[in-house]
């Protein structure tokens, strides 16, 4: 009965994982809705900070900001890559990653230098092993997004792109389209242009400024690049939720089989062994 011990010591072994992860996947389901609200609650502030910032660029179209700029040549770019602290969500990071590499690569193909920030564990990991600059990152954010937490961050890209070093900047991060589908999208941030904003109406807007334009259009493309990475992360920490819940479901449900497999194994294998002690004793008691 050896080969029936090591088969139990399977069986225990399978089924204390499943406990794992039907934990893992209660825990995932809780979060996610509360991940999902919080991603709810961001996208009103973001879209009205996108619409201001399109009327602003209607109505001051000769105003010149350095995070307006448009860049005729790009010969440095930096890339905001976000990604999750932490794994065992299926491959929500490693569509992530392939659409960066993906645009790494062709901008690296067009002789375009490559800055990267990070903003989780395993971006930063992969940007590491891929021996990319790396000018910023931040990691262990939780399950809620903090501002306080970007700021840094996306400070050194603006200011890198005010001053020149930088001529494009572009985020890559996992839309939450439900509970079963997150897709990678990358979207360019800076520079700012109408034709990457959306406009409610079709009519002229004009506005009184205090103190002044450019104070009031300094303040504001700032709100707005926070905005937009903060309803990123919001909605690429929805997709991380929504991803291991269902990737922690495959495993239990794959758990439970591979439970009744070694267990319908080691029944033939008990009856196997019942049969052969029978026959010997058969065979034993002809003899005699």
């Amino acid at each position: 009965m050896a080969v029936g011990k090591e088969i139990l010591t399977k069986i225990r072994s399978v089924q204390n994982t499943q406990k794992i992860t039907r934990a893992m996947q209660m825990v995932a389901t809780s979060k996610m809705r509360k991940t999902q609200e919080r991603m709810r609650a961001a996208r009103p502030y973001a879209e009205k900070v996108r619409t201001v910032m399109a009327h602003l660029a209607q109505a001051n179209a000769d105003l010149e900001h350095p995070l307006l700029a448009r860049r005729d040549v790009i010969k440095r770019a930096g890339i905001i890559l976000l990604t999750s602290d932490k794994g065992l969500c299926g491959g929500l990071n490693v569509n992530t990653l392939k659409r960066f590499f993906a645009k790494v690569k062709e901008l690296q193909d067009a002789n375009v230098e490559v800055d990267v920030c990070c903003l989780g564990q395993k971006g930063l990991v992969a940007c590491q092993r891929a021996r990319l600059n790396v000018v910023a990152s931040a990691v262990h954010l939780g399950d809620t997004p903090r501002m306080e937490a970007l700021i840094g961050p996306l400070t050194v890209l603006m200011k890198q792109y005010a001053d020149g070093e930088l001529d494009a900047v572009y985020i890559v991060y996992s839309s939450f389209v439900n509970t079963m589908k997150q897709e990678p999208v990358l979207e360019q941030l800076l520079p700012l242009t109408p034709e990457h904003m959306v406009v409610e109406h079709s009519h002229s807007w004009d506005y009184v400024y205090e103190p002044g334009p450019l104070s009031v259009m300094e303040f504001l493309v700032k709100r707005y690049v926070e905005s937009v990475v903060y309803q990123a992360l919001a909605e690429n920490m929805a997709s991380e939720q929504a991803a291991r819940m269902v990737a922690m479901k495959a495993a239990t449900d794959n758990a439970g089989n591979a439970i009744k497999r070694l267990r319908l194994v080691y029944n033939k294998s008990r009856q196997a062994a019942i049969t052969t002690e029978l026959s010997e004793i058969v065979a034993g008691a002809a003899a005699v």
